[in-house]
C-alpha cells in the first residue's frame, strides 16, 4: 500500500456554532463538486479512513440524485425544496434542508462542445489507475461528442505540447489514436500545460459553444508554475476569456486534492476524483450535461435565521465556500457553477429558540424582537447569474413552520437520506457535533430506511461504505 503521507489537501475546521441574536446571516457558495466522495470511497475500498481534510462533507452529500421538483421553465433556472426536520443525532437540535433543483436542457437547447483536453503524462501518471484509467475516462466521453463538438489535446510532461489539433466529433478514431500514443514520464510541468491548453481553447474560441479545458492529472506539478496561490491567480484570469477549466483527478498517494480545488474553484469549473471506470462513465455519460453544459454560474446561498425562532445554527460542510455577508450581493465576487439538471443540497443544523443551547447568551445585550415575520423560521435567498456572466438575479424563499416535520419518520426521503449521508461525512471526520451514541450502525440504518428507487445502485454503494468505514483501519494522518 502506498503511503498517504504525500497527499494533499485543503485544510478546514468544521463550522463553528453562530449563535442567531449576533451573527444572524450566513452565505456560501454553492458546490457541485464530487471529488471528495469517490476519493472517500477509495480509501474505504482499501480498508483506511480517509484523512479528516479529504472528507468535504457538501460533496459527499451532493454526489446524490434527491429527486427535488424540477423547474419548468429557463427563465427560472431553480426550483427549491425545504423542510425542517429532528436532528437524529443531537437532541433537541432540527435539521433545515435545503434543496436546489436546476433546470435540464432539452438536448435540442445543448450548445457544441469546443473542448481542450489537457492530460498529464508525467512519470507519477503511470500506474494502471491514472493514465490508463484518465484514457478510458476520456474515450468513454468521446463516444458522447457529435458532428460539431470539437476536441483538441494537449499533454504535459517535462514540458508541454500539442497532440491533437481541433478535431470534430465525427474523427473520433484520430482522438483515440491521439490518446493510444501518449506514455507517461518525466517531472510535470503542469503550470506550462495549463497555460497552453488555454492558449489553444482561446485561438479557436467559439462564442455559441462551451469552451472548455478538460484536465486529468494526479494534481502533482513540480515544474514552474506550481504555486497553488499562483495558479490560483492564472486560472481566475483566464476564466474572464469565457475559457472555463474542469479538473479529474487520478491516483493515490501524491494526489494533489488542495491543487485540484484550488483550479476548479477558480476557473468556473467542477472538480471529481476518477478511482474506476464506473466512475467515469457515472461522469461524462449520466451526468454529462451537469458537467458540462452550465445554465447559472457564480450561484450564491445566504440565509438569514430568525432569532425569536431559532437561537443557534451550523452549517453542515462548505468550509471552503464561505462568504462574506457584503459578497452575495457583489456581481464580481466569484462563486459556483450549476449545470444543467444537476441539484444542490444545504443543511443547517438548528437549535429551536427555548431549547438549550451550545453557547452562553451575551450578558451585556439584549435579545431582539421579532419585527414583522415572527413565524418565519428563516429567509432563505439564491442569487445567481446567467453562464458567460451579466447582472445577477435574486430568487428567496421563507421558512415557515409549514416546511417541519413532525418526525425524522414522516420526513421525506430526500431529507432523512441526506442525514445519513451527513452523519457518515461528520463521522468520518471526527466531527464533534455528532453524539457518540448515534453510530456507524445508527447511520446504516438511517440510511436503509431512505434508500427509495435506487435504480443506478449508487444508495445500495453508499450502505457497503457505512459498514467499510465502521471496521476501516484508522492511519496516523499527514496533509
Amino acid at each position: 500500500m502506498v503511503s498517504v503521507d504525500t497527499e494533499r489537501y485543503p485544510e478546514a475546521t468544521a463550522n463553528p456554532v453562530k449563535r442567531t441574536a449576533e451573527e444572524p446571516v450566513s452565505t456560501f457558495s454553492i458546490d457541485v463538486d464530487t471529488a471528495s466522495y469517490a476519493n472517500v470511497r477509495r480509501f474505504l475500498n482499501d480498508g483506511e479512513r480517509p484523512p479528516t481534510d479529504a472528507v468535504r462533507v457538501e460533496e459527499l452529500i451532493n454526489y446524490f440524485d434527491y429527486g427535488y421538483q424540477r423547474p419548468t421553465t429557463r427563465q427560472r433556472p431553480f426550483a427549491t425544496s425545504v423542510s425542517v426536520v429532528p436532528s437524529p443525532w443531537s437532541q433537541d437540535r432540527e435539521i433545515l434542508h435545503i434543496g436546489l433543483q436546476g433546470y435540464e436542457l432539452p438536448t435540442s437547447e445543448q450548445p457544441p462542445l469546443n473542448l481542450v483536453f489537457l492530460i498529464d503524462t508525467s512519470g507519477s501518471m503511470e500506474s494502471p489507475d491514472r493514465l490508463p484509467l484518465a484514457r478510458k475516462a476520456m474515450n468513454v466521453l468521446i463516444d458522447q461528442l457529435g458532428p460539431e463538438d470539437r476536441v483538441a489535446m494537449v499533454a504535459y510532461a517535462g514540458s508541454a505540447g500539442a497532440v491533437l489539433a481541433p478535431t470534430d466529433g465525427r474523427q473520433k478514431l484520430m482522438m483515440r489514436c491521439a490518446l493510444t500514443a501518449l506514455s507517461a514520464g518525466g517531472s510535470t510541468a503542469g503550470g506550462e500545460g495549463l497555460a497552453l491548453a488555454y492558449d489553444l481553447a482561446q485561438q479557436n474560441f467559439d462564442p455559441k459553444a462551451i469552451n472548455r479545458v478538460i484536465l486529468m492529472t494526479d494534481g502533482d506539478f513540480n515544474v514552474g508554475l506550481s504555486d497553488p496561490a499562483r495558479m490560483e491567480d492564472f486560472v481566475a484570469e483566464k476564466r474572464r476569456s469565457g475559457v472555463y477549466l474542469s479538473v479529474y483527478g487520478f491516483g493515490r498517494g501524491n494526489y494533489n486534492d488542495q491543487m485540484m480545488q484550488t483550479l476548479a474553484q477558480n476557473g468556473n469549473g467542477t472538480a471529481a476524483y476518477i478511482d474506476t471506470l464506473a466512475e467515469a462513465r457515472r461522469l461524462f455519460l449520466r451526468d454529462l450535461p451537469a458537467a458540462m453544459f452550465p445554465i447559472a454560474q457564480d450561484v450564491k446561498i445566504q440565509v438569514e435565521f430568525n432569532p425569536a425562532q431559532v437561537s443557534e445554527y451550523r452549517l453542515i460542510g462548505y468550509e471552503t465556500r464561505l462568504l462574506n455577508r457584503e459578497d452575495f450581493n457583489n456581481d464580481q465576487v466569484d462563486a459556483g457553477e450549476v449545470g444543467s439538471g444537476a441539484s444542490v443540497t444545504a443543511l443547517y443544523e438548528i437549535t429551536p429558540a427555548g431549547a438549550r443551547g451550545s453557547v452562553d447568551p451575551l450578558r451585556y445585550q439584549t435579545e431582539p424582537r421579532p419585527q414583522g415575520q415572527g413565524q418565519e423560521l428563516a429567509y432563505i435567498k439564491v442569487r445567481h447569474q446567467p453562464p458567460g456572466g451579466g447582472t445577477s438575479e435574486l430568487m428567496t424563499r421563507p421558512v415557515t413552520r409549514r416546511d417541519r416535520a413532525a418526525s425524522l419518520a414522516s420526513a421525506p426521503e430526500s431529507t432523512r437520506w441526506a442525514l445519513a449521508v451527513a452523519a457518515f461525512g461528520q463521522k468520518l471526520r471526527g466531527d464533534p457535533w455528532v453524539s457518540d451514541r448515534f453510530g456507524w450502525d445508527e447511520i446504516e440504518a438511517l440510511a436503509q430506511g431512505a434508500r427509495g428507487r435506487d435504480p443506478d445502485g449508487d444508495r445500495a454503494e453508499f450502505v457497503t461504505l457505512v459498514q467499510s468505514a465502521a471496521d476501516a483501519h484508522v492511519r496516523p494522518q499527514g496533509h
